[in-house]
Order: C-alpha cells, then sequence, then structure tokens
C-alpha cells in the first residue's frame, strides 16, 4: 500500500506516530475522449485564452474569484503559511458513540498502522477504544485539507474516517417537493412493513457486486475482438399506480414459495375435514371382511338376482 499520510495520533498527552493508507479504490474504469476521425487520443491543454499560447506548470498561481472575471492571487509560500500547523499531528478531540453520528458526514475511510517505535502506544490505544466501545472524534489536514474525522477500531486495526463538517451539510429543508402533512393509508403501511421484515436479513457485503462495471468490462472484451455488440434498449418501468397491487406483488416475489395473507383481513378457520378417524376405521374394518357381491339388474324393474 502507498503511503498517503505520515504523522501521529494525540489524545490527552500521549501521541502514537502513526502511518496513513487508504483503505478504499476507485474501480471506475477509465476512459479517454478520442478524435473520431483519426483515433488518437485527445490531450488537455493548459491554454490561457487572452495570450493565446499554453501555458507552463511554474506560470500559475492560485486564485480565488471574488467578483466575476475578478482574481486575488496566491503564491505556494502564502498558502502554506496559514495552513494548520498541527498538520502532522491526528489530535482527539472527543471521544463519542458511533451510533450518534448520521452516515451523511462520512467522507473517505484510512486505515492507520504504527509508525517507528510507536507500536506499544497503537495497542494500547486500540484496546482501550474497543473496551470502552467509543470512537475519537478528531482533525486532520490532509493536503492542505482540513477536515473532522472519526478513529475506530476495525478489526485489528485503527481506521480513520474523514468527515465533512457540519457547514458542509445542506439542510433537508433545501430539498425541493417534500411531502408535508401525508396521511398514510393504515393498510398500505401494513404490507410495506410485511415487506421489510420479508427483504430483512444480517448485512452481507459479498452478495453486492458492480453490475454496471461487469458489463461494461465483457463490452470492452468483445470490442477488443471486433465481435459486433446489439444491445436491447431496456424496458421502460412504467409509474406504480395501485400501491396496494404493487405492494402485494412485492411481498409475493419476494417470498414465492409462502402464502401470503391480506394483513387487514382475519385469517379463515380451517374447514372440519369430510373424513373423521371413525369413518376411516369402519371403512378398513369392511375391507377386511372381503369384498361384498355385486348386485346386477335385470329385465324386470325393481327386481335384483344376487
Amino acid at each position: 500500500m502507498h503511503t498517503v499520510w505520515k504523522g501521529a495520533i494525540s489524545f490527552g498527552l500521549v501521541h502514537v506516530p502513526v502511518k496513513m493508507f487508504s483503505a478504499t479504490e476507485d474501480k471506475d474504469i477509465s476512459m479517454r475522449y478520442v478524435h473520431k476521425e483519426c483515433g488518437s487520443p485527445l490531450s488537455y491543454v493548459r491554454k490561457c485564452p487572452v495570450c493565446e499560447k499554453e501555458v507552463e506548470w511554474e506560470e500559475i498561481s492560485k486564485g480565488y474569484e471574488y467578483e466575476k472575471g475578478k482574481f486575488v492571487l496566491f503564491e505556494k509560500e502564502e498558502l502554506e503559511q496559514i495552513t494548520d500547523q498541527a498538520n502532522k499531528s491526528i489530535a482527539i478531540l472527543d471521544f463519542v458513540d458511533l451510533t450518534e453520528i448520521d452516515p451523511i458526514y462520512f467522507q473517505k475511510t484510512y486505515y492507520l498502522a504504527p509508525d517507528q517505535a510507536g507500536g506499544n502506544a497503537y495497542q494500547l490505544l486500540k484496546e482501550a477504544m474497543q473496551q470502552s466501545g467509543k470512537i475519537g472524534i478528531a482533525k486532520i489536514s490532509i493536503r492542505s485539507k482540513s477536515s473532522l474525522a472519526a478513529i475506530r477500531v476495525l478489526e485489528n486495526c485503527l481506521a480513520i474516517e474523514t468527515m465533512f463538517y457540519p457547514d458542509e451539510i445542506r439542510p433537508v429543508t433545501q430539498v425541493p417537493n417534500l411531502p408535508e402533512n401525508v396521511t398514510v393509508n393504515e393498510k398500505e403501511l401494513g404490507m410495506a412493513q410485511m415487506l421489510i421484515d420479508q427483504l430483512s436479513e444480517p448485512f452481507n457485503p459479498e452478495k453486492y457486486t458492480d453490475d454496471y462495471r461487469a458489463r461494461l468490462l465483457e463490452l470492452i472484451e468483445h470490442k477488443v475482438t471486433g465481435e459486433e455488440i446489439k444491445i436491447a434498449p431496456a424496458k421502460q418501468e412504467t409509474n406504480v399506480i395501485d400501491l396496494m397491487a404493487a405492494l402485494q406483488a412485492s411481498i409475493e416475489a419476494s417470498r414465492p414459495a409462502s402464502v401470503v395473507t391480506d394483513p387487514g383481513k382475519p385469517k379463515k378457520a380451517a374447514k372440519p375435514k369430510a373424513k373423521t378417524a371413525a369413518a376411516a376405521d369402519d371403512k378398513q374394518a369392511a375391507g377386511a371382511e372381503g369384498p361384498k357381491p355385486k348386485r346386477r339388474k335385470t329385465a324386470k324393474k325393481n327386481e335384483t338376482v344376487s
């Protein structure tokens, strides 16, 4: 793994030297823009529209547009001066319960490994956090970007999740067209809860795969070998009009072998069997005596011959 950051975790007066490694990787398939006419990949050119020439990296500085078309410029040294002086330290500010944090705050996960002679302190912090069941809330600066972070124990390793600051989370009130004061149909609610119960199971991440990436890789392989590919258009989904019918169909599809009942109706009592145990015993006894002689009809009405 590539080391993306080196520093130390500090809580109180204890310092734990650590190295940081990215815990996730981007599996997106990279595509380039290609000129259709000749098949050549297009290159990114840093060009000034005023000077009409390409600009080298040493001629570039960062700027902030405070008004349309007006910028204030910053040199690299100026930005470094205002960078957090403790940018090589992960300072734990508080210990909290993980359940108190909404997942909307989390950004990216990194693994933390002990650095230099910090093995004992690393193990001490990991064991103490594991026994307390708490996670640490800290501040960290990575590549001049300051963010909150949550430090937790993941299996036998310390992991750190970068987090958004509260003012970076957009309030729900900005979401348009949210329904208000809508009365939920109790029968539909019962069906929805039944469907949730039937689809509920322990979380198993191994069952989830990136189907789009798999199909794209297959498509790439076919194109490399020169095969002509024709993809059938996807079936357009229609808007659900009858919500109850959709819920009922979903329940039946999720448990095809089970008998689905309407939660709004009481279960009907089972009908008594036509044949009782006593009747079955009589039939068995009659069979033991042997078959009775059949009667056949004669030409005369109502007269039988044995």
